[in-house]
């Protein structure tokens, strides 16, 4: 369960982000290899992005 940064409300997770080219998270170590998921709250409208896996962080070689 995660809460809503802004105003503690529990958040709706496992949303999606949908784009005609994709997203892809980069970083010093190169391209995160899992999918990101949106939470969002109810009540504030505030939207998170999250990795269901933050392991999927750790040895990311370039691609």
């Amino acid at each position: 369960m995660r809460k809503c940064i802004r105003c503690g409300e529990e958040m709706r997770e496992n949303y999606k982000i949908t784009s005609g080219y994709g997203i892809v998270i980069r970083g010093e170590k190169g391209r995160v290899a899992a999918k990101p998921k949106v939470a969002v709250c109810p009540k504030c409208g505030e939207v998170s992005i999250y990795l269901e896996d933050p392991a999927a962080l750790l040895g990311v070689g370039e691609r």
